[in-house]
């Protein structure tokens, strides 16, 4: 391929990322694209290293790499604010119905609600075979045992508890939110 045939090829990744992204914050893409992100990354890295002839070309890849960093800017504070609880309203994944999604977060903003211990409760246990090493309602004292010493150390009022998976295990993972 030409420098010319990849700089397109690099526009129409990158057009391709711009709409999967989207998708993935509208919440019809349960995972970020991040392997075509990863390829627009190496492939331009691999088209920078190449002596460019021609001015034109230079223009293009450096627009392309522009145009890529801001997409790449603009995602990673969407998803920012989304996990923190403090996008715009009407931007947020899912409908009514995903309100209790631990792998999304649940913001904590006062006592602990039912629905969301239960939510979190089930998505420590959602792999297939897990078995529970400790009841509902240990796992509610332990959670507002962790709220309280998370408000102690940060003096945050509200904190985002979500499930990650690491290393093939479901893991509680928590946030304070700083007031705005």
């Amino acid at each position: 391929m030409t420098p010319g045939q990849r700089i397109d090829q690099l526009d129409r990744w990158i057009q391709e990322f711009r709409v999967e992204y989207e998708r993935f914050l509208n919440g019809n893409l349960e995972v970020p694209p991040e392997p075509l992100r990863q390829q627009i990354a190496r492939e331009l890295r691999e088209v920078r290293g190449i002596n460019l002839k021609s001015v034109e070309e230079n223009f293009r890849l450096a627009n392309t790499e522009a145009r890529f960093s801001s997409y790449c800017e603009l995602f990673g504070r969407r998803v920012r604010a989304q996990e923190e609880g403090t996008a715009p309203a009407g931007t947020h994944r899912g409908g009514a119905s995903s309100a209790a999604d631990p792998a999304r977060g649940l913001l904590i903003d006062g006592a602990m609600a039912d629905e969301a211990v239960t939510a979190l409760y089930q998505g420590l246990h959602r792999k297939a075979g897990a078995q529970p090493r400790f009841d509902l309602e240990s796992f509610r004292t332990y959670l507002n045992r962790q709220l309280e010493s998370i408000r102690d150390k940060t003096g945050c009022d509200r904190v985002l508890f979500r499930i990650a998976e690491e290393d093939g295990k479901m893991k509680l993972r928590a946030k304070p939110i700083r007031p705005a």
